[in-house]
């Protein structure tokens, strides 16, 4: 045990000033050999807890995760920190695997990230009962439960640790498990016995929002242009609107690139790396990619049709943000993805997986459809609750209007039982507003009483109603025959004019922005003319080393740099995030850099 304090530690490795909620209690249990569970929001710091006790304990520490590209950023930003640390994986080529091995075995690192099957092959149990193990630490937990939304079985083995090594402490960490998903995580890892640390989901800097569908494209537009030059990630359904919508932005003048499991691994690769370095603004993806991503400056997350449940959805706005600074999720929310979602979700061949997973879909569709609070409602999915709203979402920043929509629903339910319940909401609102197409003549419904009787209504409003009488439960939409109309009991009071019905007025465009500027409240005013000669500095010395530009300093710490304009080693590593390993490798480019700033400012107001 280093003779340094905890605080110390942090501060000359990490170069942070204090510790998180929970950090400092969860990292002195495992220093003192007691096993964890830790439930922490994405950017809440979770590696941290494994990471600095590994630094006290004697041994390796042995970190288990079950993606490549994430134990790369995480060594990559160990050893920027002067952290020895390495992994050993299938992507490492042969002399490379066995220079790893030979310093684990000759005790030359602090910690070692590892895929849960290599590491349960039984020669590799072997070299580990050879050498001294600081602690086991058991990233992304959720995948060992069959029931999350994630699961993985080689993560399922991986309850035999604790027999193999009693001895050593073990930590479990995950961002997203719901009540259940968690008693599975002990019971299946062994740790019924070990300290649980629930420190909340809320992440209050991420802005949720959510409009809904019509010309999404242009809707999707509309919220990039508030966001120029920044780093995001656009999730899609299908491959193929992936591969469609990464065209259109390139054609609109986006840095950005198509990620979907069709790919490559050498093109999926290629993709990541451009993505963390910069090089990429945007990502366009199905759900295959983002959960190795460690890049802390992602400003935006887009889901461009409904994710399935919420622990996904939860998980992928989780990858905005993770530097702590203002960033938004945007969710685009049509009736035919609830369809589609849907149709997929049934299609399972296992009764009781459909079951629970048409469950979390509904979920997700209470979230998208909430007029309320949209973190009360995620957060209350996960077992907390918030007194009041939240004051960061679409909701409490601009409330729904409502309106008396009891005739307009009349007309629509009157509509859907002319047309003999047997035409989807398309053909229905054609007939509301009296289009003149062939199919309407064809079926003879120019010739009903319900022909054009909505034509003061658009069809984003008459879309939003009949959308709202399905989810109130007064219109079925029948998957099984093409989602066509039909009527439920429900709708009898109101056809016969005996219930009132008040519904809110379609969202899909945001109110102008109130832009946050990056780094607000926290950070204060900075010089953002220093801000960006920094961020083109760290480029370049991060390009000059192999490595992303967050690795070497986060947009956090540039702009306290930018706020405080530190000239002496003293100064600068007051800077959260700057440690002593740091301040020995950039300190002189970045403080010199300030420097000549200041002289160009100084002249600049002289003249």
């Amino acid at each position: 045990m280093s003779d340094e304090t905890l605080d110390q530690t942090l501060q000359r490795v990490f170069g942070f000033a204090a510790f998180r909620p929970h950090q400092r209690q969860i990292i002195q249990q495992l220093c003192e050999g007691e096993s964890a569970f830790v439930l922490m929001p994405t950017g809440g710091g979770k590696s941290l807890c494994y990471q600095l006790p590994a630094l006290r304990r004697a041994g390796v520490g042995i970190v288990i995760s079950p993606l490549i590209s994430l134990m790369k950023d995480q060594v990559d930003a160990l050893r920027a920190n002067g952290v020895p640390a390495a992994y050993y994986n299938s992507s490492l080529p042969p002399d490379e695997a066995r220079q790893v091995l030979s310093q684990l075995h000759n005790g030359e690192l602090e910690l070692l990230y590892i895929a849960p099957e290599r590491l349960m092959r039984e020669d590799f149990m072997e070299r580990l009962e050879q050498v001294g193990i600081a602690l086991i630490a058991i990233d992304e937990a959720h995948c060992v439960s069959q029931w999350g939304h994630d699961f993985r079985p080689e993560y399922a083995q991986l309850g035999m640790l604790a027999e193999r090594f009693p001895d050593i402490p073990r930590i479990a960490l995950t961002a997203t498990a719901d009540p259940q998903t968690r008693k599975d995580i002990l019971r299946v890892l062994k740790l019924e016995r070990a300290a649980c640390h629930v420190t909340g989901f809320d992440r209050p800097n991420i802005r949720y929002s959510v409009l809904e569908k019509h010309n999404p494209f242009s809707q999707l537009t509309r919220f990039l242009s508030h966001h120029d030059g920044e780093s995001g990630i656009i999730y899609a359904l299908s491959r193929k609107r992936v591969e469609r919508l990464t065209a259109q932005l390139h054609e609109k003048g986006y840095r950005v690139a198509a990620y979907h499991a069709g790919l490559s691994a050498e093109q999926r690769h290629w993709v990541q790396e451009q993505f963390l370095r910069d090089e990429i603004e945007i990502v366009v993806a199905t759900v295959a990619f983002g959960m190795g991503i460690d890049k802390p400056d992602v400003r935006f997350v887009v889901h461009y049709d409904l994710p399935k449940n919420i622990e996904s959805y939860y998980q992928e706005t989780g990858r905005a943000g993770r530097d702590g600074l203002p960033a938004e999720a945007l969710l685009l929310f049509g009736t035919q993805d609830m369809v589609l979602v849907r149709q997929l979700v049934e299609n399972g061949d296992n009764p009781e997986r459909v079951r629970i997973e048409l469950h979390k879909l509904n979920t997700m569709i209470a979230l998208a459809e909430s007029v309320t609070c949209r973190r009360q409602v995620l957060l209350n999915y996960f077992g907390e609750q918030i007194e009041g709203g939240c004051g960061n979402c679409d909701l409490c920043l601009d409330p729904p209007e409502t309106f008396d929509a009891t005739e307009d629903a009349r007309k629509a339910l009157s509509c859907v039982y002319r047309v003999g319940q047997g035409f989807g909401m398309r053909h229905v609102i054609d007939v509301l507003r009296g289009a003149d197409n062939e199919r309407i003549r064809r079926f003879g419904h120019d010739r009903l009483s319900t022909y054009g009787i909505g034509s003061d209504r658009n069809d984003i409003e008459w879309s939003s109603l009949i959308r709202q009488l399905i989810h109130h439960g007064y219109l079925l939409q029948d998957i099984e025959r093409y989602s066509v109309l039909r009527l439920t009991e429900a709708a009898r009071p109101v056809l016969r004019g005996e219930k009132s019905l008040q519904f809110a007025l379609p969202r899909t465009r945001e109110k102008s922005k109130r832009k946050t500027p990056k780094g607000a409240g926290e950070i204060g005013a900075y010089d953002e003319a220093l801000f960006e000669r920094l961020r083109t500095l760290r480029k370049s010395l991060a390009d000059e080393a192999g490595v992303p530009p967050y690795v070497v300093f986060g947009d956090k710490s540039l702009m306290l740099m930018a706020r405080d304009k530190p000239t002496e080693s003293e100064q600068f590593l007051q800077i959260s995030g700057v440690g002593q390993a740091k301040l020995e490798r950039y300190g002189d480019d970045f403080m010199n850099t300030i420097a000549e700033h200041r002289v160009m400012a100084e002249n600049s107001a002289s003249q």
